[in-house]
């Protein structure tokens, strides 16, 4: 009885795992600040499998191992990573938390990874840099104003960012329906609700208000705030479908460091993109916010490694919720993952710190798992490691 009420006490209101800080931060934001964290494209089909993918496998669990400790370093891009999680590129963090983009670099730093920040950031690339003591990694859209491009390209390699990640999955925006319904669209759209949705959340509010981290800061000029509706603006008339092999091809030219490309499903794009001087892919559908109905990354996963895991270091991101997820992606061939909405999560629950916790939750997930598991070392991860689970009933 004693014992069991201490445990409760020590317990009590602290997020034990990702869902726990999932439902935290759906308090703490305003619905349509929830909404484009939340949502996918049209039925979110592609937004659950990517999470359900997950239980198409088993651990196979080994005993006598002496596993007393596991390593879970690994090398991306160059850069030695203590944990094999990186955070992905998100765009208009500071919607979820003031802290936004500099706060998630932070908390990376604090678990030994990186942020690959995006372009679409609410911190300028300088002010990440200059917040932060290790060097990042940056992300770019193939815009229609290659100019533009050039500018961010320039300024990344300027500021000391070390790898180009370029999102190919982007030539429109997917069909994001919750979004839409509650104005957060292109432009947001302020209505009588949302603004008293708003004021229902004091403490989001007056941060709102008082730091203005709404704008997309590498698309307004040096030194000024903007207007966050034109930044967004800027953005979406940049976007274009009219983008080709070409483009790759030049931003290869301009980029000297390891260059990424994600947003990358099929085994046949991701020869040609290392054919064309790509370090590695980014198996990846967006988060299942772009084409709705594409296959699940982790399913997609094996056959780009199969193709290009030989020549390029292959990252997926999508659907991975805790350290036992991320096993399983590295047991089916990823280098490592990228994690959005769970670093996101933190973000907007606790700012740069509550990020820390839930990059530090999968952390001890994952040394737990493979404490279990018997493998002494992340990297030692193959598919001998998993067993196909039964199909499940439609």
């Amino acid at each position: 009885m004693t014992g069991g009420f201490r445990f409760r006490l020590t317990t009590r209101g602290r997020p034990l795992d990702v869902e726990d800080w999932r439902r935290r931060a759906a308090r703490r934001v305003p619905p349509m600040v929830w909404a484009y964290i939340e949502n996918g494209a049209d039925d979110e089909r592609t937004l659950r499998e990517n999470r359900d993918a997950y239980r198409d496998w088993y651990l196979n669990q080994r005993v006598l191992t002496r596993t007393a400790q596991v390593d879970l370093s690994t090398t991306v891009a160059g850069t030695r990573l203590d944990l094999p999680v990186a955070v992905a590129p998100v765009g208009l963090a500071g919607a979820a938390h003031w802290h936004g983009d500099l706060g998630l670099a932070r908390a990376a730093e604090r678990n030994g990874t990186r942020i690959v920040l995006s372009s679409a950031s609410t911190y300028s690339i300088e002010e990440v840099a200059e917040g932060t003591r290790e060097q990042h990694w940056f992300q770019l859209y193939p815009w229609r104003d290659r100019a533009l491009m050039a500018s961010l390209v320039d300024r990344a390699r300027d500021s000391g960012f070390t790898a180009l990640f370029v999102t190919v999955d982007v030539p429109v925006y997917g069909n994001r329906l919750r979004e839409r319904r509650t104005g957060m669209g292109l432009p947001p759209t302020l209505t009588p609700r949302s603004v008293l949705e708003a004021a229902l959340r004091p403490r989001w509010l007056y941060a709102y208000l008082r730091h203005r981290r709404t704008t997309l800061r590498n698309l307004v000029p040096d030194g000024e705030r903007g207007s966050a509706v034109e930044s967004v603006e800027i953005q979406a008339e940049n976007l274009t479908a009219d983008i080709g092999w070409d483009d790759l091809e030049w931003l290869r030219s301009r980029w000297e460091g390891p260059l990424f490309v994600k947003g990358v499903l099929h085994p046949d794009d991701a020869e040609r993109v290392v054919d064309l001087g790509a370090d590695g892919v980014v198996v990846s559908n967006h988060g299942g916010r772009q084409l709705n109905s594409v296959p699940p990354t982790l399913r997609a996963l094996p056959a780009l490694v199969e193709r290009v895991g030989h020549r390029a270091e292959v990252l997926v991101d999508g659907g991975i919720r805790s350290g036992a997820d991320v096993a399983v992606a590295l047991a089916l061939g990823a280098r490592a993952c990228l994690v959005g909405r769970p670093a996101v999560y933190g973000l907007a629950a606790g700012g740069s710190r509550g990020a820390a916790e839930v990059l530090g939750l999968l952390r001890e997930e994952l040394v737990r798992t493979l404490t279990m598991m018997g493998v002494a070392a992340s990297a030692d991860l193959t598919p001998e490691h998993l067993t196909p689970a039964p199909r499940r009933a439609a």
